[in-house]
């Protein structure tokens, strides 16, 4: 006998019209404590993750996430969802492996589906300086246990065979280095599943609720100020990307770091064509395809400081530039939004 499924079509369509007001909710929205343990600021993948860990692995639950807006809709909501632990030294490569491991059992651990896929990543070479530092990074990935391997021309266009390998093109392909485990994650996906599982272990996440100050006594941080109060801390987590600066200077210091938007843009959807990711650091575009169809492209950063979370137009005309000419059958189609997240 066949299983009913737990909500039927009709069901479906009834929730949907009455905008979903009888589904439980997938995590509580409590009103902020007078105080916590650890206040974590920042509501994206890196701060959900943080309070998560933090009650998973420590048995620290007293834990409050605090984010200006809505979970996830910082640069979480606007990354191009690249997973790769593909680095070239030690220390990078050490912590994005574990990064790697960690995703490889995400979906299971959280009890919610990431949409983690592990489709391969390939990183061209374009002229003899790229081929010599990939095969120096492939040997030093491969020294440090992490999967990694060298493509020939001939097996690059095997494995992505759109890709334009004629010599005589503008960026000709000489060669790739290929991360078979890594690949893409659903930005949004990640987001609520750490959201549901930090919240099932106490978690309060609390959303619309932007830090304005931080209240400091004899030099130690003792609680944050925000627009729904004065929230207590033992411990206060800054967990807001490229921001960081920005939060750090309420709290009287000065972070040594600088921030840059990263570009990036949606296509309009088109039938699946494109089974892994590919980058080119040489020309600045890396390409994977979602699965909705659209492809999710990428750049170098810009060169300037800026909080602004949109576009250059010279930035994504090279990109565009570059794309056109390693998939000459992308040329046609329409872009559909840009944006900038900021690193």
């Amino acid at each position: 006998m066949a299983l009913r499924p737990k909500y039927s079509i009709v069901s479906l369509i009834r929730n949907a019209l009455s905008y979903h007001q009888d589904w439980q909710a997938a995590w509580r929205s409590p009103d902020p404590k007078p105080d916590y343990d650890v206040v974590i600021v920042g509501g994206g993948g890196h701060g959900l993750a943080t309070a998560y860990y933090l009650a998973k692995e420590h048995g620290i639950t007293n834990v409050a996430v605090i984010e200006k807006g809505w979970l996830g809709g910082g640069n979480t909501g606007r990354n191009t969802t690249i997973v790769r632990s593909n680095y070239l030294w030690d220390e990078s490569a050490h912590l994005y492996e574990h990064s790697l491991k960690l995703w490889e059992g995400l979906s299971q651990d959280l009890n919610f589906n990431t949409m983690f896929s592990q489709r391969g990543l390939m990183s061209l070479a374009h002229n003899l300086h790229d081929l010599r530092e990939i095969n120096r990074r492939v040997n030093a990935i491969r020294l440090n246990g992490i999967d990694s391997e060298f493509l020939t021309v001939e097996q690059c266009k095997a494995y992505c065979p759109i890709l334009n390998t004629d010599p005589r093109s503008r960026y000709p392909v000489m060669g790739a280095s290929l991360q078979r485990r890594g690949g893409t994650a659903r930005h949004d996906a990640v987001a609520w599943g750490l959201a549901r599982a930090a919240d099932a272990r106490g978690v309060d996440i609390i959303q619309n609720c932007e830090v304005t100050g931080f209240r400091i006594e004899n030099g130690r941080v003792k609680g944050v100020e925000t627009t729904r109060g004065y929230i207590g801390a033992k411990k206060v987590g800054c967990v807001v990307a490229g921001h960081a600066s920005v939060v750090a200077s309420m709290a009287g210091f000065r972070l040594p770091i600088e921030s840059h938007p990263l570009q990036a843009m949606v296509s309009e959807p088109i039938k699946p064509i494109l089974d892994t990711v590919v980058m080119s650091n040489a020309v600045h575009v890396y390409v994977s395809q979602s699965d909705k169809g659209e492809l999710v492209l990428g750049a170098g950063i810009d060169a300037f400081n800026s909080y602004a979370q949109r576009g250059s137009p010279f930035i994504l005309e090279h990109q565009l530039n570059a794309l056109c000419e390693l998939f000459p059958i992308f040329s046609r189609l329409k872009i559909m939004r840009t944006w900038g997240g900021i690193v």
